[in-house]
């Protein structure tokens, strides 16, 4: 079994921008979080938590996309991920943190499709060594929405 990410006929940015939409929908329920964090495969999640990891998890790979365009090698990252839960994990999930997920989400929504639509097939089908293609990158992304199937719809 490979660990390659699958890919398919749908367009990269499309992959990314699709995927932030669902979490979004998601934490648009949120605002209603009693405050229990949720048991999902062994680890605890909440709404401030999945905002987190999907944002880290773009952010690290955007990162990455970026080095490896430039032909710089990339920085590896130290987030601790889905190990930790912070106390600001714990926190309430307000409307006014939906509005700032939204804007970080949507910002980094319009940074992956600006970037991966920009990019020529080629580009986004080269692999440099055991690296995955930005394609391949793009693809992984959308198993982002992990994290918000972990804390669901919630009434």
């Amino acid at each position: 079994m490979s660990d390659l990410p699958e890919t398919d006929d749908r367009v990269p940015a499309e992959v990314v921008t699709g995927m932030i939409t669902q979490v979004l929908d998601l934490a648009s329920t949120w605002t209603g979080w009693d405050g229990r964090p949720l048991l999902t495969d062994d680890r605890e999640y909440t709404p401030h938590k999945a905002i987190r990891r999907v944002t880290d998890h773009l952010i690290d790979h955007l990162a990455e996309i970026e080095a490896r365009l430039a032909g710089v090698p990339t920085i590896p990252d130290h987030w601790h991920a889905s190990a930790i839960t912070t106390a600001a994990d714990l926190a309430p999930f307000s409307s006014e943190d939906l509005d700032e997920a939204r804007s970080r989400l949507t910002r980094l929504a319009q940074v992956f499709q600006l970037r991966l639509t920009g990019l020529p097939a080629a580009d986004l089908d080269r692999r440099d060594g055991d690296a995955w293609s930005v394609r391949q990158i793009a693809f992984h992304l959308e198993s982002s929405l992990y994290y918000a199937t972990a804390v669901g719809r919630l009434p």
